[in-house]
């Protein structure tokens, strides 16, 4: 029986996905459930296994290959079936399919195209020219480990270097130790420090970069839904922006104590927002809800969504679901889970989708207010500032206080305003008074 190996919809955004590694090769024998190959989604790496049994004949899309949801990817047959038809037709379907560009190529640039880096050694780091293709990630490790990215092979989209290359590097080539002065015998064991003080360094002449001017990176899968899905959200999506600032101070004292009885949990704030959030949203249903064109959906459950950043670019929201249900320590476990896997590409589909409501932190990074867009359906997301010490005016005196600012981004064919701004009072008095979240 033959079993053709196809291109999965991973969500119900995918158009389309990228082979990143074939597992197995021509030839293999492979039984059903055997992981084939990876592939990368518009919000995870995932992997595909095989629907049947057989031998793996032929593989007909390469790593690296971008392709249609559905496309023939290789086919699994018994030795002796006949597989030529199958074959015909997807050779037929190839060529009637627009070109695209291979796997690899160099960007479009506003100049002469520079030379593919497989046939060009690196050029030394601050070269005219010898501009770094690195994602941002890959810079700071780099920093830290002392790797040379100028030497390091990217395996990323068109020659980038990515975290897994810098760690590659890192271990093949350790950094050096920074040799140690000789001590003469009979020399004390602890050297004085040069009173001298020391000249200031001179300031380099920075060259002027050669070669084009700019270059264009193709948009990633995750990308082009976040452009596809913003536009959707935004454009049509009526916003408006509800902005409250929250007493912390006994919120500081929970995770402090939390964490000083098991230091392990390492509970934040976003974990007690969280769940401060839950408890609000069962108190409001008519925030825990959706715009369905003719219709708004109350849900009955509440599934909160986390905003997470992923490496070189683009954002995927992983779903604390029932989170109304779930204890701080539950949710400080999951969160941390979700977050890691998120960064990884590692979530199951049903992982990211099916949120009620979302969170976006941004405090962890020095913001202190900022409205975020609504993920759709959902009718309302929570954006999340710094918590910071402050002056703060506590019965006519100047204190220090410890204040976070939260806005409240809401669809207002769903939320009205007044609706919106007692949901954020509640959450106020929620966390204000976290003796709530035991219950």
């Amino acid at each position: 029986m033959v079993v053709k190996v196809l291109m999965p919809k991973g969500s119900d955004t995918m158009t389309e996905g990228k082979v990143l590694k074939w597992l197995k090769k021509e030839g293999d024998t492979i039984a059903t459930g055997d992981t084939l190959l990876e592939i990368e989604t518009d919000k995870v790496d995932m992997e595909v296994e095989a629907m049947g049994g057989g031998v793996l004949r032929k593989v007909l899309i390469g790593a690296g290959k971008v392709v249609p949801v559905g496309e023939l990817l290789a086919v699994i047959a018994k030795p002796d079936e006949d597989i030529s038809a199958l074959l015909a037709g997807a050779a037929a379907a190839a060529k009637s399919a627009p070109a695209a560009a291979p796997a690899g190529a160099p960007p479009a640039t506003g100049g002469p195209l520079p030379a593919a880096p497989a046939l060009q050694p690196p050029a030394p780091q601050g070269a005219p020219g010898g501009r770094l293709f690195a994602s941002p990630l890959a810079r700071r490790m780099a920093q830290e480990m002392g790797v040379d990215l100028t030497r390091v092979p990217g395996s990323g989209p068109n020659g980038r270097i990515v975290r897994q290359d810098v760690e590659r590097a890192a271990a093949t080539h350790p950094r050096p130790r920074a040799p140690q002065p000789a001590m003469a015998a009979g020399s004390p064991a602890k050297l004085e420090p040069s009173r001298a003080p020391l000249a200031p360094p001179l300031p380099r002449p920075v060259a002027v970069p050669s070669g084009p001017e700019f270059y264009d990176e193709p948009l990633s899968s995750m990308r082009k839904v976040i452009a596809t899905r913003l536009v959707q959200s935004k454009a049509p999506v009526p916003h408006f922006y509800l902005t409250i600032e929250v007493n912390m101070a006994r919120g500081k004292e929970l995770r402090e104590s939390a964490n000083l009885l098991d230091p392990e949990l390492k509970l934040s704030y976003n974990d007690i927002i969280l769940k401060a959030c839950a408890a609000a949203l069962r108190q409001h249903p008519e925030v825990n809800a959706s715009f369905q064109g003719d219709s708004i959906r109350f849900h009955n459950r509440v599934h909160v969504g986390m905003a997470v950043a992923v490496e070189g670019g683009g954002l995927i929201t992983p779903v604390l679901r029932d989170c109304d249900r779930k204890n701080l320590q539950d949710i400080s476990r999951e969160a941390k889970d979700l977050t890691a896997r998120a960064r990884n590409r590692k979530l199951n589909p049903d992982e990211y989708v099916g949120g009620t409501f979302s969170v976006s932190n941004l405090g962890m990074m020095g913001i202190e207010e900022f409205s975020a867009i609504i993920n759709p359906p959902e009718g309302a997301i929570l954006a999340v500032g710094a918590v910071a010490e402050k002056p703060v005016v506590v019965n006519g005196r100047v204190e220090a206080g410890w204040r976070c600012r939260m806005t409240l981004s809401c669809d207002h064919r769903v939320v009205d305003g007044a609706t919106g701004a007692k949901f954020l009072q509640t959450l106020k008095q929620i966390l204000e008074n976290p003796v709530y979240l035991a219950f």
